[in-house]
């Protein structure tokens, strides 16, 4: 392996392994501010230091017009989607659980490239992709017995993300990746704002707003600064190794959260919950391996 592939693959694993860090910190806060609250300042911090970047850089006429400004908007809805419906699922189920089910965000992805973007869906793919949703089933086995319905909120995170990357796709090269991240922030930011406010006017007492304390939003700070260090490392990593190469290192983010909820949370996934993490892991190296043959064909 070349010097730059190991670079690369360093880089990517310290990435998806810091994003880890960002639901950690998260799931030791429950009931201290709604999660809209902290999705919602976790992104305006986000997006008032990656803005601040990016005009230092290139200027404020980098910031507007968005182009493709409708799939912009797509992108940042699919974040505010993503990131108040895992905020709340790590309150209420084990962090490795949670991050499990996630990881069928590929599966997803790939259902919607082909009813969006025309992309071929080989029997393999669905294969997997049916293979991967056994194991969500199996995970989820405990949980929908303790919590109910809401411990599929990891799945509406997961299908966010897979909207994510079809927006992603739709509007590669249109912009830097520093613009196309602050584009996320910036749109997240603002419909997450509008979902806070009306999340506190639904009369629902889990969205209700309220004073923090001063830690709530220290927290936010770091789960920002955390995050858009992780999505620099992943980047540098794609960009020395190439995404197909750094892809299964997405996983050091579920061995992370396992880690991490064993020591801080004294959450250790039994046999049931392991088997059926391994058949969804094994579902997404399946379906990265089908991506990978394709790509080199001629």
């Amino acid at each position: 392996m070349q010097q730059s592939d190991r670079a690369g693959l360093l880089y990517a694993l310290a990435g998806f392994c810091l994003l880890s860090l960002g639901d950690a910190i998260v799931k030791g806060m429950p009931g201290a501010w709604p999660p809209t609250a902290i999705g919602t300042t976790r992104y305006v911090l986000a997006a008032i230091g990656l803005s601040a970047i990016l005009i230092a850089r290139q200027g404020k006429g980098a910031l507007w017009p968005m182009p493709k400004a409708g799939w912009q908007w797509l992108r940042g809805g699919a974040v505010a989607v993503s990131v108040v419906t895992m905020f709340t699922a790590v309150w209420l189920m084990p962090l490795a659980d949670a991050v499990t089910i996630s990881f069928t965000q590929p599966m997803f992805t790939a259902l919607l490239a082909a009813l969006f973007l025309g992309e071929r869906l080989k029997p393999a793919a669905l294969a997997a992709t049916a293979l991967a949703f056994a194991g969500v089933v199996i995970v989820l086995r405990p949980n929908l017995l303790t919590i109910g319905p809401a411990a599929v909120l990891p799945l509406l995170s997961a299908c966010a993300m897979a909207v994510l990357m079809i927006g992603n796709r739709a509007s590669a090269g249109v912009a830097g990746p520093l613009a196309m991240q602050v584009f996320i922030a910036n749109t997240g930011s603002v419909l997450l704002v509008l979902a806070t406010l009306a999340g506190h006017f639904s009369g629902i007492e889990r969205f209700q707003l309220f004073w923090p304390e001063w830690h709530v939003v220290a927290r936010c700070a770091i789960i920002a600064i955390s995050a858009s260090v992780a999505h620099w490392l992943i980047y540098m990593g794609t960009m020395r190794a190439g995404a197909a190469t750094v892809a299964p290192m997405t996983y050091g983010q579920l061995l992370m959260a396992v880690v991490i909820g064993w020591f801080f949370f004294d959450e250790l996934p039994d046999a049931t919950a392991l088997f059926g993490a391994g058949i969804i892991v094994g579902a997404g190296l399946w379906l990265w391996r089908i991506g990978r043959g394709r790509a080199a064909k001629p």
